[in-house]
């Protein structure tokens, strides 16, 4: 019964826990320790209080979010069009870095297993891409996210080990809760990339989806809080974690996080190669479990800016679904890495952000469309400070990936 009224949340967490989570999460602890640790903590505040307006507008009108945002504004078709466009341009910037991550992994796993045993990284992708299009396509799904939810669990747990088994300075996390921008080449790339990955504009959409999927109606106001609250604290204890963890020894190291691999060697004091390789496996499982949603996500959304029902098992999903997977196989002809196309692809959300914001705050505040569930004075306040953060961290964004 408890884990029945977070369901949403705990979806939540399996995608939005990713590899996009780890990587971004160690690359800034390796390269700035802590110093960036205020910008997920206000993330993780933002993305509570935009889950709770984004599930409170969709049981009050029974409406998905792109279908509220179309149907409300005037020109709410152009804005609902720019946010699915951007998304899945997102998602699948992200969908190129996850595979290449997971390939990585998966390459070091058999060299591991049969002494430098060397498998292309385009075979690992084509036999994982061909395997989750099996399965999505014969409806598999909730099988399987049962398995890879165990992973991402596993995943959480092996990273608190090791958080204290590095023991790392608490005066110097506290430290990281005040503002401050480190002055090096990077950071403003970073501090969006951790809005992005975590504060992001697709996990507020998926989470109207999935929220309508669910069943809850207005009555389930108080369960939908406790969802958000749920989901928002654990990605804020497990981003957190990863995040000290590579603070307290590649950066007291002197060392930059260029490749995945990297980050997983640091569990070789703890078991050798054999905590390498269940480390491997909690991370793939997480990436994995990404994969799902993402791929899902365009058809999801063209299903909810239509307005017909959502059927990943017609014609129009089971192709959309198949060109998000040769998507997969993006990092094995560009020459950036996965770790760097993962952070691209994270800062590229933030940009996102203000476009799904500003329509909720002006929905909650509709005393026709709300009712007596429109925002109150804190509702206001915190909505207020989330658009301010999303412009913020956007010219962060901007500023890196043009500048």
């Amino acid at each position: 019964m408890a884990l029945a009224s977070v369901g949403p949340g705990l979806f939540l967490i399996g995608y939005n826990i990713g590899t996009g989570s780890v990587t971004t999460m160690a690359k800034t602890g390796a390269e700035y320790g802590m110093e960036l640790f205020w910008a997920l903590v206000l993330s993780c505040i933002f993305t509570f209080i935009l889950m709770v307006a984004y599930g409170k507008v969709t049981l009050v009108s029974g409406n998905t979010a792109l279908s509220n945002i179309k149907k409300e504004f005037k020109y709410g078709w152009i804005l609902a069009l720019y946010i699915l466009i951007a998304l899945i341009i997102g998602e699948l910037l992200a969908l190129m870095g996850v595979m290449g991550i997971v390939a990585d992994l998966l390459q070091e796993a058999f060299r591991l297993l049969k002494n430098d045993f060397l498998v292309d990284r385009w075979v690992i992708i084509l036999i994982l891409a061909a395997g989750l299009y099996l399965l999505l396509l014969y409806g598999q799904y909730k099988t399987f996210e049962k398995v890879l939810t165990v992973f991402v669990i596993f995943m959480g747990l092996a990273f608190i080990v090791v958080f204290f088994m590095v023991k790392p300075d608490f005066s110097v996390i506290a430290r990281g809760l005040i503002p401050g921008m480190p002055n090096q080449s990077g950071a403003f790339g970073l501090a969006a990339a951790i809005a992005g990955t975590t504060c992001s504009a697709a996990v507020f959409i998926i989470r109207s989806t999935v929220v309508a999927e669910k069943g809850w109606t207005i009555q389930n106001l108080k369960d939908e809080k406790k969802d958000a609250f749920v989901s928002a604290s654990v990605m804020l204890l497990l981003s957190g974690v990863i995040m000290a963890v590579a603070a307290g020894t590649l950066h007291v190291m002197g060392l930059k996080l260029e490749n995945t691999v990297e980050m997983i060697h640091l569990f070789e004091p703890i078991g050798g190669d054999i905590a390498v390789l269940i480390l491997i496996l909690g991370i793939v499982g997480a990436g994995l479990s990404t994969i799902f949603p993402i791929v899902l996500i365009a058809p999801w959304l063209i299903a909810d800016y239509s307005g017909k029902p959502r059927n990943i098992h017609s014609k129009q999903s089971r192709t959309l679904i198949l060109l998000a997977m040769l998507f997969a196989f993006g990092t094995v002809f560009l020459n950036q890495r996965p770790p760097a196309l993962m952070i691209f692809s994270q800062a590229f959300q933030a940009v996102i952000l203000p476009a799904v914001a500003v329509p909720v705050l002006l929905l909650l505040n509709r005393k026709e469309f709300m009712g007596k569930y429109k925002a109150s004075v804190w509702e206001n306040l915190g909505i207020g400070a989330v658009v301010l953060f999303s412009l913020v961290t956007t010219w962060f964004a901007i500023s890196e990936l043009l500048f």
